[in-house]
């Protein structure tokens, strides 16, 4: 039974987010409808990162078995060509047995993107969140600093998890800016329920000046979700990769071909 890694790209605005719900649109139901029809069997995957609804992805890694085999070359291909126009694949491999795209993934890296002017944009309105009020970048980089290392991020997480603590580690966070567009990008070994999206509120708040610059290693020592700031709208998150011994998602497919 051969076991396939696939990279995968959707615009969740119209989704119910990753994984399967009955009755509802999701991408998990997407994929294993169309791959359940390619292979004549019922395939299910699993996910490096369940996004919720609304939450983009360009770098999203699922993991599949079948007990057929399929021409690697073509499955791309022919997966495209039946997903809907705002899922697709951009890399498949067979891989070894075993594998599974969220237990073996090592980080994942997201960004957030912020327009930010007083007026919002009806071309991003899907893909970022508008900011009025001025955003000073050098006050949400240097709070942000307090989110590195391995702490409890309990004070920022929406749900608590079914199983597993809430302590993660935090391996990066850079907040740039280019003209009125601001990206917010995190990578760690992993996040609780929606941690990215209320990191970003609280830095918003700090950087708008509505929040105090050191007010991060407080929220994070309270374990209170009320200490912390909004939950940012999910349009402006993005699943962007997942890294794997030997493999990054950020990378896969990206490469124009060969003439």
């Amino acid at each position: 039974m051969p076991t396939y890694r696939a990279v995968v790209e959707y615009d969740g605005t119209d989704f119910c987010g990753l994984q399967f719900q009955p009755e509802v649109r999701t991408v998990a139901a997407e994929l294993e409808r169309v791959l359940s029809a390619l292979f004549v069997e019922t395939v299910k995957i699993s996910a490096a990162g369940r996004t919720d609804a609304g939450v983009h992805a360009s770098g999203q890694v699922v993991s599949f078995r079948t007990g057929r085999a399929f021409p690697e070359g073509r499955l791309a291909l022919a997966l495209n060509g039946n997903l809907p126009h705002d899922a697709s694949v951009r890399d498949v491999a067979v891989v070894p047995d075993g594998f599974s795209a969220r237990f073996d993934a090592e980080a994942r890296t997201y960004e957030y993107r912020i327009i930010n002017r007083p007026m919002p944009s009806a071309l991003d309105r899907r893909f970022a969140h508008h900011v009025h009020r001025a955003f000073d970048v050098a006050l949400a980089r240097r709070a942000s600093a307090a989110l590195l290392g391995e702490h409890d991020f309990v004070a920022l997480c929406a749900i608590l998890p079914a199983r597993g603590g809430t302590v993660r580690q935090i391996h990066a966070i850079d907040v740039d800016r280019t003209g009125d567009r601001i990206v917010v990008r995190i990578s760690g070994s992993g996040f609780l329920h929606r941690m990215v999206r209320i990191t970003v509120g609280t830095l918003v708040e700090i950087a708008t000046g509505r929040r105090d610059p050191g007010d991060i290693p407080r929220i994070l020592a309270s374990k209170d979700r009320k200490q912390a700031g909004y939950t940012a709208p999910a349009c402006g998150l993005s699943l962007i990769g997942v890294r794997y011994p030997g493999f990054d998602s950020e990378q896969a497919g990206s490469q124009p071909p060969r003439p």
